[in-house]
């Protein structure tokens, strides 16, 4: 049976859910801008 109060009580999970899945993604994207920062070819 759906029951609107649980849908919305879960809304807060979700929500947790995918502001942890962007700072996931966040960290990788900023591990890669150092990794290419460190290991960035010099022209000769």
């Amino acid at each position: 049976m759906f029951e609107p109060i649980n849908f919305v009580t879960n809304l807060q999970y979700m929500g947790l859910g995918m502001l942890g899945i962007f700072v996931v993604i966040g960290i990788i994207v900023g591990a890669t801008y150092v990794l290419n920062a460190v290991f960035k070819e010099k022209d000769k």
